[in-house]
């Protein structure tokens, strides 16, 4: 039989160093668990509204109350990572989350929930992500260092996007065999693993420091920084843009797989799955990468690569090519969301991670309830098709922006 060369089996153990390091190990192995009944419980509370409603608005308006909130608070979560240990936000949020998870359960087991209660504890999740992203996001760099930071980055996603795979698939399973409110349930159970692999963790003692003045003028001084500077501002508008366009697809994604293709709840977990089946294979690749020379490059490539795939989606003519299309979306996407997220932390001062990172959480996270609302509303109108082809060219439009912004290759970031 043969082997593989040494040269590429040296390349791919490359791609996964930042596993060397012990606090990074155990912070991979919760997220996967976590993060799988995560994506079981969005697919779940996904198709309880499709399932009560029959409305592709409604739909829409869930992930809105699912989002908004990272869009509108992900600030103060920012200014929380930058003054307090991020370890400890992150297992405070954690903690909160696994409580929505199983009162979202109660609720739904005890049978005969509303679309308002489903609308609420989706606000109430939001509301927990808004101080968990920035948090998450502003950890790596004491969990890796500055020089494996890419691949940290990189290895999350995969792991994020890992759970994605699996999670929805699981999920289509459970929801046809018992039911949405023991999806709800199991997701709460994962987390008191990511909550065990945060408190084993051996994170030597950071303080943050303190910024002098009222928090209002903080946040707006993170503000200023990050409008200063103008690689950050750039990547930035990129990242808020993609995850604008990508929203039809992802909040629309019920009504295809069964309003269009008849396939049900399962055939929804397999186009959710294979989102994340591509956006593995994105950031893997990413992850073999060492510094940051040519992520630029790789933003646009993988930009271009999503709003053609968004519009071969809107215009499919089968659930199969559907199908194929989604490694192909989940692969521009997340390669993307990975190269800018890699940009900025290399940019930003520590004192101002927290801050930056809560903007780029509201650019990649909290555009989708924007998006979601404008595609539920859009589809009611001009139809699902349509309204994901829209996504897909305002995608390419802002990927042209993008390029024909970037300085010349002589000029310093």
């Amino acid at each position: 039989m043969a082997t593989e060369p040494p040269a590429v089996a040296s390349r791919w153990q490359d791609a996964f160093r930042a596993l060397r390091y012990r606090n990074f190990r155990l912070y991979a192995i919760g997220i996967v668990v976590s993060q799988s009944g995560t994506w079981v419980q969005s697919v779940a509370q996904s198709w309880l509204v499709y399932r009560l409603t029959n409305s592709e608005f409604l739909l829409g308006l869930t992930w809105f109350f699912t989002h908004i909130p990272v869009l509108l608070l992900s600030p103060l979560g920012g200014l929380a990572a930058d003054r307090w240990p991020r370890r400890t936000i992150v297992i405070v949020t954690q903690s909160l989350a696994m409580c929505q998870a199983l009162l979202f359960a109660a609720v739904t087991l005890a049978g005969g929930i509303a679309l308002w209660q489903v609308m609420t504890l989706a606000a109430l999740l939001g509301v927990i992500n808004a101080f968990d992203i920035p948090g998450r996001q502003s950890l790596f760099v004491e969990l890796v260092g500055r020089d494996d930071l890419l691949n940290a980055i990189s290895l999350n996603s995969a792991a994020f996007n890992l759970a994605r795979v699996g999670g929805p698939s699981l999920a289509g399973l459970l929801v046809a065999a018992v039911g949405e409110g023991w999806c709800f349930f199991l997701n709460g159970v994962s987390f008191s693993v990511v909550l065990f692999c945060l408190a084993a963790m051996r994170l030597p003692s950071s303080p943050r420091s303190a910024v002098e003045g009222p928090a209002g003028s903080r946040l707006l001084e993170g503000f200023r920084y990050a409008h200063r500077t103008g690689a950050i501002r750039r990547l930035l508008a990129m990242s808020g843009a993609v995850n604008l366009s990508g929203a039809p697809g992802i909040a629309l994604a019920p009504f295809f797989a069964d309003g269009i293709f008849h396939r049900g709840s399962i055939g929804y977990g397999l186009l959710t799955g294979a989102l994340g089946i591509g956006a593995v294979a994105g950031v893997l690749s990413l992850a073999r990468r060492r510094g940051v020379e040519g992520l630029p490059r790789v933003i646009v490539s993988s930009s271009l690569l999503m709003g053609a795939a968004l519009v071969a989606f809107a215009w499919s003519p089968s659930y199969w090519i559907l199908l194929a299309m989604m490694p192909l979306i989940g692969f521009g996407v997340f390669r993307q969301n990975a190269s800018a997220n890699t940009l900025i932390q290399t940019i930003v001062p520590d004192a101002y991670r927290g801050r930056v990172m809560a903007l780029y959480s509201m650019m990649v996270i909290g555009f989708l309830p924007l998006g979601s609302l404008a595609a539920g509303a859009l589809a009611e109108h001009i139809g699902p098709r349509w309204t994901v082809f829209l996504g897909g060219a305002l995608c390419l439009c802002a990927t042209a922006v993008f390029q024909l912004s970037q300085p010349p290759p002589s000029s310093s970031r």
